[in-house]
């Protein structure tokens, strides 16, 4: 290393320490001897939007708060006189969501035996719990909701005399209507059972022993339960909510609630979340160290956690829905979940290895991983009509740099070398070592799907080409899919040496350097300065200037003179240097459609972080810091409390797009600005 090279790397270790003493030293000194001092939790206060009081079972005008992993969430009501529970459960126990009702645990108050008018004063949300706060001239109420696991979320209703005399206090819970069909009510003891005709999870309301529990009919429930309150005394009450699906058991469940301490489990919620934060916080790059950049890694965390879900059904590990708020989006993809996993590694390595068994745990004899699986296939079979870019050797890379687990690469890497290998025996059609997105059922459209961007302009007029049974191919090599092959090989090689495979990594490392080479002289146009896909025969580029022709810089396959011509391209702002750059199309393209197009010109933020990443590659680090700053300051709601993060962006309007709380948008934001 040279003597100036080593004293630029000492000077920014310095640089980062001394900004990290400056802003973190405090703040973790405080958070890890005070379980309830919330510096970092403070980020996720408000940071989403939770207020709905749901009008239908369908209703999606709000978001729904989850935890650990349950097939259920969420709101806090914004009706200030007809209800006062939380916002109702939204069971995803059903495929898609639906609101079961507007508040299953809706509390009134009686005292010294006349009904009492409460005014709600506050809502607020963290990434550990919801509170809502109530009065009146003689009560104090607050409600607090956290999850205790993936089945069960607890509900405790603090109670307190304002008044300057003792009271009688009389709690009445009642349940509002319920939205959807097929669903009863039954009574045993003080627990309420919740059955559907159409789900094979169960749902229990477990009062306190002492509550008295009555049925009105099938769909209405009434539990009371009196105390009596000095003046400026305080009781509280809880009640669990569990949705269990028929896997897991509702006895040993029941025993843990029967058992459980509301303060220890908030305490733990506060202490996890508290801690994933400090993680990502204090690891941000010190030219992202002003308090907005902590609370947009607060929203991130904040919108993978509404996203977790623990096995249930087909899926046998725990991980990801790409978004829980759009309706078609509760299952797994393969590729969101590599994305997923590589987020989740700055803060749950635990969670992110899961993510990536639970997609691996689908692999076919011959290597193949499906494309997206679900927990029910009577409703949503999975689709092995096509698999998507090979970017699981990435994720396990930067896992195991995470925790040096080398059980994890061991378990990993034989899935990863078979999963390589069938890129090569079933999408090369022409068998020159570059490969093409194909299908599996031989239709134009699966092979599209493949690519991850549907209808991208490069395959307008594609067609399809038979490999062998159950194996085809597009007419057309596709950069991105070679770029990405190209560094799952050294990926490969790194993981090969970890293991002392010294063969497999020298053998992956030789596979790099060849493919390198045709990356560079087949897919790059000097004339226009870019990368394109070409037809299968390699003499002809498919000409469209789309996000797929920096890939090549992401993963370090371009030469340095072919990165200088599409840095130049990419900070253009009549083509990618947009209010949000790094769309997924140029702007001056006649097919340029951000509202319409999908992936005709919305900003991806993954595809957006790849093109930051591939500057970074080739030393363009003040582009790659000013493109994250005006990405994260131009797309609607990523900076500021309250609107989630959309899948994608309108590039000129900044305008979010397509789903909400989107998961693999949130992932690729905490990569841009962790300090790696």
């Amino acid at each position: 290393m040279g003597v100036k090279l080593y004293f630029k790397k000492v000077m920014k270790l310095t640089l980062v320490i001394l900004l990290l003493i400056s802003f973190g030293c405090n703040t973790q000194k405080q958070s890890t001897s005070n379980a309830d001092s919330f510096t970092f939790l403070d980020y996720s206060k408000n940071s989403l939007d939770y207020q709905i009081t749901p009008e239908n079972s369908s209703d999606r005008s709000g978001l729904m708060f989850s935890d650990q992993g349950a097939w259920f969430a969420y709101g806090l009501s914004d009706d200030t006189t007809e209800t006062i529970g939380f916002s109702g459960p939204f069971l995803m126990t059903q495929q898609n969501g639906v609101w079961l009702t507007q508040s299953l645990l809706n509390p009134s108050f009686k005292v010294n035996t006349t009904s009492e008018v409460l005014k709600q004063e506050s809502a607020t949300s963290y990434a550990s719990h919801l509170e809502m706060s109530y009065t009146s001239d003689k009560l104090a109420v607050d409600e607090t909701l956290v999850f205790k696991n993936g089945h069960t979320a607890l509900v405790e209703t603090q109670i307190k005399n304002m008044s300057d005399k003792a009271i009688a206090v009389e709690v009445l819970w009642n349940n509002a209507p319920v939205l959807i069909d097929g669903i009863s009510f039954s009574q045993v003891d003080h627990v309420i059972k919740i059955t559907s005709s159409k789900s094979d999870a169960s749902g229990y309301i477990t009062f306190p022993k002492t509550t008295t529990v009555a049925m009105a009919d099938s769909l209405q429930f009434t539990a009371t339960n009196k105390i009596s309150l000095k003046p400026g005394e305080s009781k509280a009450f809880v009640v669990a909510q569990t949705f269990i699906f028929p896997e897991y058991s509702w006895g040993e469940e029941r025993k843990a609630i029967e058992n459980v301490n509301f303060e220890t489990v908030l305490k733990e919620r506060k202490g996890e979340k508290n801690r994933q934060l400090q993680s990502i916080i204090e690891n941000r790059k010190p030219e992202y160290i002003d308090d907005k950049y902590a609370e947009v890694l607060a929203k991130a965390h904040l919108t993978l956690q509404n996203n977790w879900r623990i096995p249930a059904g087909e899926l046998k590990h725990e991980g990801l829905f790409p978004s829980y708020h759009y309706e078609w989006f509760h299952g797994f993809w393969s590729w969101d979940s590599w994305k997923h996993a590589v987020g989740l590694s700055y803060y749950d390595v635990s969670l992110a290895k899961d993510q990536m068994r639970a997609m691996f745990d689908f692999q076919s004899d011959n290597g193949f991983i499906v494309d997206c699986v679900f927990r029910d296939t009577t409703i949503e079979a999975h689709n092995y009509r096509d698999t998507k870019p090979p970017l699981s050797a990435w994720a396990i890379v930067n896992i195991y740099e995470k925790d040096k687990d080398i059980d994890f690469v061991k378990e990993f890497y034989p899935k990863l070398k078979k999963y390589h290998e069938w890129w090569y025996e079933n999408r090369d059609h022409d068998q020159d070592g570059l490969c093409e997105y194909g299908s599996t059922d031989g239709t134009l459209i699966a092979a599209k799907w493949e690519s991850g961007m549907d209808n991208a302009i490069r395959f307008d007029d594609s067609k399809i080409l038979k490999n062998s049974e159950d194996a085809y191919s597009l007419d057309q090599e596709s950069v991105d899919l070679n770029a990405y092959l190209y560094a799952e090989k050294l990926f490969l090689s790194q993981l090969a040496a970890i293991l002392d495979h010294t063969e497999d990594s020298e053998t992956y490392k030789a596979e790099a350097g060849v493919l390198k080479e045709k990356i560079q002289q087949q897919f790059f146009d000097p004339e226009d300065g870019w990368f394109y896909d070409t037809s299968i025969d390699g003499k002809t580029f498919i000409k469209g200037e789309g996000s797929e022709g920096w890939t090549a810089l992401w993963a370090n396959a371009a030469s340095q003179e072919q990165a200088d011509a599409v840095k130049i391209k990419l900070m253009e702002p009549k083509k990618f240097y947009t209010k949000i750059p790094f769309q997924t199309m140029s702007a001056d393209h006649d097919r340029f459609d951000p509202l319409k197009g999908y992936w005709r010109g919305p900003n991806w933020l993954d595809q957006a972080y790849f093109a930051v990443q591939g500057l970074r590659n080739y030393g363009f680090h003040e582009e790659a810091n000013q493109a994250t700053i005006q990405i994260i300051e131009g797309a609607d709601g990523i900076l500021g409390k309250g609107k989630s993060i959309r899948e994608n962006y309108h590039p000129i309007t900044g305008e979010g797009l397509n789903a909400q709380n989107f998961s693999w948008s949130a992932a690729h934001l905490i990569m841009l600005l962790q300090n790696d």
